[in-house]
């Protein structure tokens, strides 16, 4: 496989994976209050989560997305929907020094993370469509090991930057505030998300 392509698909990856998004801002908020090993199994959900879904969509559903393309209003709808739900979630969380173990998101929290999130549908599917081939699935397959390496490193380049932030967090003020920051920008991600898809395609 030519040098060239590999690289492709790593720029790709990375820019899908280490842009702003609701998944690393879930990591990076819960890692400011919770820590980067507590955080870890979400992250290591969010990185399944998101690997099966290329799968699923690269192999399977792709073709069904290209002929229903009114499946992304609804994804979208439903999707932003839980997104809003979980900014909610962070942004009126207890502003606690010590927070318990139970409050931590979970493995499979970022694993349904994922498959609720309009921008890892969309990452999948024009993924899947740049990188695949109708001959072979040797490029998709290598495609989806890339994604899974770089994906996990990113997350967890996130969940270590939320750990630094949170020697900062040494109030319950400032965790507070953090918190209510997290959350108003996820809930205004999932909002921009919705516009995208409603208002700028009409």
């Amino acid at each position: 496989m030519e040098f060239g392509l590999i690289f492709a698909m790593s720029m790709f990856s990375l820019s899908m994976s280490i842009s702003p998004g609701p998944v690393n801002m879930v990591t990076i908020a819960s890692s400011a209050n919770h820590g980067f090993w507590r955080t870890f199994p979400f992250v290591s959900g969010a990185t399944i989560g998101f690997t099966l879904l290329l799968v699923f969509v690269g192999f399977w559903f792709l073709g069904v997305i290209e002929n229903y393309p009114i499946f992304f209003e609804y994804l979208s709808l439903g999707g932003s929907a839980f997104i809003i739900y979980v900014g909610y979630k962070i942004a009126s969380s207890p502003p606690e020094l010590v927070v318990e173990k139970s409050d931590t998101p979970s493995f499979m929290q970022g694993f349904l993370l994922q498959w609720l999130n309009p921008k890892a549908w969309i990452a999948c599917a024009s993924g899947s469509a740049l990188f695949s081939t109708p001959q072979t699935h040797t490029t998709l397959f290598t495609f989806i090991v890339i994604y899974f390496v770089i994906c996990y490193l990113s997350l967890a380049a996130w969940a270590v930057l939320g750990d630094r932030v949170s020697m900062l967090l040494n109030s319950v003020l400032r965790i507070r505030i953090f918190n209510l920051i997290m959350g108003g920008m996820l809930i205004l991600t999932a909002c921009y998300m919705l516009y995208l898809q409603f208002f700028t395609a009409s």
